[in-house]
């Protein structure tokens, strides 16, 4: 039908054509039963079920900054008539924060309903006569993206990549929409990035004479420098990060980015008021590549040095050594890691001579601060790090601490400390092969120096890890863990980790008290450790119900170590705790994103997706997971679970079938076993393995109290008596 005015459409009389496009036209209407005016989107094609469904969703939203939808016909969209103009040109910036504040809150309130922008751009915001903002079309590219066949271009799902519209929709789409990559709600976060950009300057971010460069700047090239505030531009900046991981990951943190310069108590980002630092892995030069330990173990141990600094932001070890082999610019680098310096160096090993060069770069003007050459013999290693620390805090200008002390020494032998380095090097490649090995270095390290602690910690740690993945029966792996973290602190009582993993013992002993007092310790000693945090909240928050308190350390963490798939994850796992499905699926994505390969955070995604109602978006995750679960069977328990929960319980019994012959030699977790039988409705002999699990000091069952695998136990009556089995309930 074609419309004009006059016509009706249902009970809505048609005033006047307000515009068209690729989708088809809007016209502005009355709706004669209630007397007000709506705007109608009138669309080539039939809605389909999903269409609809997915329109009563965004229908839900409520807020002040989004235009709503009213109402749903056959092949049109009735929405709120949002009055004024569209955003354009250069503001001031004092009204462009305001304005871009209220932007921030309707993204803030569709994102925690699931529901992505897709298409943000100054045509889709209008700002109203008496100066507030309405965003339009909000969700509306998601539904028509589902409309479209996107088998035939990258770009279908986005509605205004249609004719006539495409150059102003290129232009503001994220790198991964601009290759044709799956979007989230970081991708809308970039897109107002690049809205901000034009509101300070006047000008596109990106520009040029074809869609194909306009897109291929927006994936490789940095927007030209913008004249706003420091604070301002900071914000900007971390907007347009090419890589999600490096942008806000809420439209939450830039709405409060914003309110603080609104409120004049912001002047700089956090990078730039606080001193920050990367150390990227030193190169070895040694033409050796065995001696790569060597370098990487330099690298670690200036790390741990500088975070002794109280007033020095570091970035952990996992986030920097992501660039290692890399030939990345050290500006999109420090962007990445949110950081204003990079120290880089060179190690150089021959015999018992070695030669380390070191250089501080600041990174957002490209300018050497500082850099050194040291020639010494291998026994001067610790001196050399101390020497590269200090010289850092003396040209940031920040203090050491109270009383500036040498770099602590792990062992006097250097020989023990290079087996020591060959170890940590081994245990981090975290194959069988390389863990085996790792001990070896450590046993090697004791013999040499039977004082020397961090062998002792590598050992214990070598041992929680095998009972971890269910190699070994966690009883007797805990007990040859705890005997060597024991002895580590015996050494050095100054060791977080070694305090940590004691903790951790003692939350399997369910010793809640004791535990607590070992994380307080090394959390005391070393607070910006991800490893102890991480610890902490496992095995000690997280069983205690204290999940609030695990989702903001995990978030401090991600500052530190912003680019470690372990720290995505599990705020990814404490928010399916929570049961936020959608937040949980996001951080978990960032996992995949920074390592495909990780287990933990597609089986997590699969899991949240089935929880979510999504069974059909989980089934890609889950199959993943299913292609190597048998090299770590402890997954498969909640793999199988997984599967019965979405009908497929005849996968759940096959794993039943295939962990027979590993239980008959002790090589899977009872909890595994749990898993399955929960899985196919045999609650009663899940419990049976749950006890067991118990019993056994298994890692995993310190997850029972909180985690979603175990709600369908809660109704059970033997439930609160395992609780209290665990200490946990009276």
């Amino acid at each position: 039908m074609t419309l004009a005015p006059g016509n009706k459409l249902g009970p809505y009389e048609i005033l006047e054509r307000i515009g068209a496009g690729g989708m088809g036209e809007v016209w502005k209407a009355r709706d004669t039963r209630l007397g007000r005016v709506v705007a109608i989107k009138k669309v080539k094609e039939q809605h389909s079920e999903r269409f609809k469904q997915e329109a009563r969703s965004i229908a839900a939203l409520n807020h002040a900054n989004i235009c709503q939808i009213f109402d749903i016909g056959p092949d049109y969209l009735v929405l709120e008539y949002a009055e004024g103009k569209p955003l354009a040109g250069l503001l001031p910036e004092k009204e462009a924060v305001r304005l871009a504040i209220q932007i921030t809150a309707a993204l803030e309130e569709a994102h925690q309903h699931g529901i992505i922008h897709r298409d943000l751009k100054p045509s889709n915001i209008m700002l109203s006569d008496k100066g507030s903002v309405k965003l339009l079309d909000f969700g509306l590219a998601k539904l028509y993206g589902q409309e479209a066949d996107t088998s035939q271009s990258p770009t279908a799902d986005f509605p205004a990549t249609q004719a006539g519209t495409i150059l102003g929709t290129v232009a503001y789409m994220s790198p991964e929409q601009a290759q044709g990559q799956p979007a989230d709600a970081r991708s809308d976060i970039f897109s107002f990035g690049l809205v901000l950009y034009e509101m300070l300057s006047g000008r596109r971010a990106f520009s040029g004479d074809s869609n194909y460069t306009v897109m291929d700047a927006i994936v490789k090239k940095d927007a030209p420098p913008l004249q706003a505030s420091p604070a301002l531009d900071a914000i900007v900046r971390r907007c347009l990060a090419k890589q999600p991981s490096g942008r806000y990951q809420t439209a939450s943190e830039i709405k409060t980015a914003l309110e603080q310069i609104s409120s004049g108590k912001a002047t700089a980002s956090s990078a730039e008021s606080q001193p920050s630092i990367a150390v990227l892995p030193f190169v070895n030069m040694s033409g050796d590549q065995e001696q790569e330990y060597f370098s990487d173990g330099l690298t670690e141990e200036i790390i741990n040095a500088l975070t002794q600094i109280p007033e020095l932001q570091v970035i952990a070890r996992t986030s920097a050594f992501a660039f290692k082999g890399k030939q990345e610019d050290i500006t999109r680098i420090a962007e990445a890691l949110r950081v204003n310096t990079i120290l880089e160096g060179s190690v150089r090993k021959a015999g018992n001579k070695i030669r380390v060069t070191a250089q501080l770069i600041d990174a957002s003007r490209g300018l050497h601060l500082w850099s050194e050459r040291y020639d010494r013999e291998m026994s001067d290693v610790f001196e050399i790090q101390d020497g590269i620390s200090r010289a850092i805090a003396d040209k940031l200008r920040i203090r050491m601490s109270r009383k500036p002390q040498p770099a602590r020494r792990p062992t006097e032998n250097v020989e023990a400390y290079n087996l020591c380095l060959k170890g940590r090097h081994s245990f981090y490649r975290s194959t069988p092969e390389s863990l085996a090995r790792s001990r070896e270095y450590f046993e090697q390290a004791i013999a040499i120096d039977p004082k020397c602690a961090l062998a002792w910690y590598g050992i214990a740690k070598y041992h929680w890890f095998l009972a971890f993945a269910g190699m070994v029966p966690a009883k007797a792996a805990n007990m040859q863990c705890s005997r060597a973290a024991k002895k580590a602190l015996e050494l050095d009582d100054a060791l977080a980790e070694a305090h940590a993993m004691l903790g951790m013992l003692r939350a399997a002993e369910f010793r809640w008290n004791e535990a607590e007092s070992e994380f307080l310790r090394a959390l005391e000693l070393n607070p910006k450790s991800g490893e102890v945090w991480l610890d902490y909240a496992w095995s000690y928050l997280v069983p205690q119900q204290r999940l609030d308190e695990a989702v903001a350390g995990s978030k401090r963490m991600l500052d530190i170590d912003p680019l470690s798939p372990d720290q995505q994850y599990f705020l990814g796992l404490w928010y399916c705790h929570t049961r936020q499905w959608d937040r949980a699926i996001a951080q978990c994505l960032n996992a995949l994103e920074l390592d495909p390969h990780n287990l933990s955070a597609n089986l997590m995604i699969g899991f949240a997706y089935i929880l979510n109602g999504q069974p059909d978006e989980a089934i890609r995750y889950l199959d993943t997971v299913d292609r190597v679960v048998r090299l770590v069977p402890g997954f498969m328990g909640f793999l199988g679970y997984a599967y019965a929960l979405i009908g497929q319980t005849e996968k759940t019994r096959k794993f039943l079938e295939e962990m027979q012959e590993p239980a008959k030699e002790h090589r899977c977790l009872a909890s595994t076993f749990a898993g399955l039988y929960s899985g196919v409705g045999e609650i009663d002999v899940a419990f049976q393995w749950l006890k067991k699990a118990v019993d056994e000091c298994e890692p995993l069952v310190l997850q029972i109290p909180s985690s979603p695998f175990f709600d369908p136990l809660r109704s059970h009556p033997h439930y609160h008596a395992l609780l209290r089995r665990m200490n946990l309930e009276p």
